[in-house]
């Protein structure tokens, strides 16, 4: 089982100053680690599963490059970026540009967006959800274009490109595993069996989670795609309490969670850890990230 550690909260005492310095001792401690991936929220205002929106938060794929500098190995991405944010040429070419300067590392988490009050407070256009859907399928089929070197011209219903031109193009090939965020049966996870390399599932009960996992079985079926090749994962929560013992039954209980969602073959969790900017919360990582490797998801191959 890989874990990879969610960077929501920015909000840490020494404020501003210490934000730069201390994102970038994270990003080096989760590597030394083992985490496999590092991700941050592609959100301009912090939400509010977190905090109110006046806290602090920065632009995701700054931080991203920012992490990429500082590290070697873990994988980067956004879970995920929202369509809306940003026209699909301008993130084709953000996202090539973090695969390339990270060395091959990048994903590319990606949804249909859902906060209209960033939306509004800062002046960008919030469509109806199916309209953020279409534009969800549109950008993707941008994205597999441009990434495979064609740079013929797009006619879309929501964007037109003249010429889709992407020089350099990323290191990973044919592009950086593009990940889907959100569970809704209908579109989300259609999109995930035609588009995506990858899944993110909220971090539900194991009957929702199979029942979503089935769900994304029957549209691979639809389409004709192997199901075993998109990777599965999930968010959730953990907490690495400091006293001996609580850490102890914490690591048991959490372990015991991993080994379920293996059974369903999930093959990565991906967690927000609280006071994640502590150098004690970091350095109980390591144990749980050890033992979580010994889980070998249904399906793994050796």
């Amino acid at each position: 089982m890989k874990i990879g550690i969610s960077v929501a909260d920015f909000t840490w005492p020494g404020g501003a100053a210490n934000i730069g310095p201390r994102l970038g001792w994270i990003a080096r401690r989760a590597e030394e680690a083992g985490v496999y991936s590092l991700w941050v929220m592609d959100h301009f205002f912090q939400i509010r599963l977190n905090g109110p929106p006046e806290h602090e938060m920065l632009e995701g794929y700054s931080a991203l490059a920012f992490m990429a500098a500082q590290t070697e190995r873990v994988r980067l991405g956004t879970l995920v970026t929202g369509v809306t944010y940003r026209h699909p040429g301008i993130l084709v070419k953000t996202a090539t540009t973090l695969d390339v300067l990270s060395g091959g590392r990048a994903y590319l988490g990606i949804g249909a967006a859902w906060n209209e009050q960033e939306h509004r407070g800062l002046g960008v256009p919030f469509p109806p959800i199916a309209e953020r859907f279409e534009r969800l399928e549109e950008t993707l089929k941008i994205a597999k274009q441009m990434w495979a070197g064609n740079f013929s011209p797009i006619n879309g219903q929501h964007y037109q490109l003249d010429w889709p031109l992407n020089s350099l193009n990323t290191l990973q090939r044919p592009h950086p595993p593009i990940m889907i965020g959100g569970s809704g049966e209908r579109k989300t996870l259609r999109f995930v069996a035609r588009y995506a390399d990858a899944c993110n599932l909220f971090g539900a009960d194991l009957e929702t989670l199979r029942h979503k996992l089935d769900v994304l079985r029957r549209h691979c079926a639809d389409v004709g795609r192997d199901y075993d090749t998109i990777e599965k994962t999930t968010i959730g929560a953990v907490s690495l309490p400091a006293d001996p013992a609580e850490s102890a039954r914490a690591l048991e209980q959490t372990i015991a969670h991993f080994r379920d969602l293996a059974d369903l073959g999930i093959t990565q969790v991906i967690l927000g850890i609280p006071d994640l900017w502590r150098d004690e919360t970091l350095d109980r990582l390591g144990a749980l990230v050890a033992a979580a490797a010994e889980i070998a998801p249904v399906g793994a191959k050796s």
